[in-house]
Parts: C-alpha cells; structure tokens; sequence
C-alpha cells in the first residue's frame, strides 16, 4: 500500500481506509455474534479494536481521544461481561459512553466553552465561535438522546435486536445528525480571507 492509498491527495486522510479502521471492529463484532455468541463477540471486539487503533496511529500519527475513552470502556464494560458472564454491562457500553460525551458537552456548555471545538476543529472548516456553542448544544443533545434509545432497546428487545441495532443503527443515526448539522457549519463558517488574514494576525 502506497502512501497515495493511504492518504487523499490534499494530505488528508483517506475517508475510506479511516472509515475501514472504525467500523472494522464492530463487523467483525456482528460476525462473531452471528457465528457464536454474545460473549465471544465482546472478547473479539476486545482485541480487534486495540489492533484497528494501533493501525489507525501508525498511518496517521493519532489517536482521537474519543477513541481512546470509547477503547477504555470496551475494555472495562467487555472485560465484567466475559467474567462475570453477564451481557448486561456490554449492552450499557454504548448508554455509558454516549451518556458521557453528553456531560462533558454539556458541563463546557455551562462554562461556556465548546469543548467539541477542543475535541473536532482540526476536522471542520473554521467557524465562528457562536457555530461551535450551537454544534456542541446539538451534539450534546444526541448523545444524551443515543444514550436513552440505547436503553429503550437492549431492556425492550431480544439480544440479537440490540446486536443489529448498535451494528446497523447507531452508525446510521449518527451520519445522518451530522449531516443535519451542515447548514451551522455553512452559516457560521469564518469566510476564507477573514480566516487568512487572521491566520496573518
């Protein structure tokens, strides 16, 4: 693989190999399911996703923290499922984690910071600070909203249910709100001179 497969021809990362990395790990979380059982599943989620990271921090030098905080959960909440064999905690994972994204966004919002341009700006078009307190009120409000219909789902359905549901839905659910967001990021994008000439600055 050539450093032209690896990254887009702006410098960027490549969309599709960076997308190959994230959802790699839950696939084969699907596929483990499918073949044996919950538990197997959570162990094989538990080693794939610390390969994919480690992969994903040779080709582009990082790790997002959110990955990181995501990567410490799996291995918390997967590590009490296998022993204690008990899915419960692996079908909280994602109630957990949404449930913190949201309090962390929203405790900068009540310190009137944008801890999502902390987190995001190096990966959106310059914005003006008030674009950023809106993104952060609205994502704030989707994980708290994940976090619920995540517990609606796995105390309400049947355990393959809940599978299909994190493997095919969340994903889904979460392109399509940040795709919804793109008419913030237009209004509120600082124009390309100002953004030079503050750059000048």
């Amino acid at each position: 693989m050539t450093d032209t497969d690896i990254k887009a021809q702006n410098g960027k990362p490549n969309p599709w190999i960076k997308t190959g990395l994230e959802m790699g790990p839950l696939l084969i979380f699907f596929i483990a399911f499918k073949l044996w059982d919950i538990f197997i599943a959570t162990g094989v989620i538990m080693v794939a996703m610390p390969i994919a990271m480690l992969i994903s921090r040779r080709i582009y030098g990082h790790i997002a923290l959110m990955q990181k905080v995501t990567l410490g959960l799996i291995m918390v909440m997967g590590g009490l499922t296998i022993y204690l064999e008990d899915a419960t905690f692996v079908y909280m994972k994602p109630t957990i984690i949404n449930a913190l994204f949201a309090t962390i966004l929203t405790v900068g919002l009540l310190r009137g910071r944008s801890y999502l341009k902390v987190v995001m700006e190096a990966g959106f078009p310059p914005m003006h600070d008030k674009g950023w307190m809106i993104m952060t009120r609205n994502w704030a409000f989707f994980f708290a909203s994940v976090a619920l219909l995540n517990e609606f789902v796995w105390r309400n359905f049947e355990e393959e249910t809940w599978v299909n549901f994190k493997v095919f839905g969340l994903i889904p659910i979460m392109l399509v709100f940040a795709m919804a967001q793109t008419p913030i990021m237009m209004k509120h994008q600082i124009p390309e001179e100002e953004n030079s000439d503050s750059s000048s600055d």
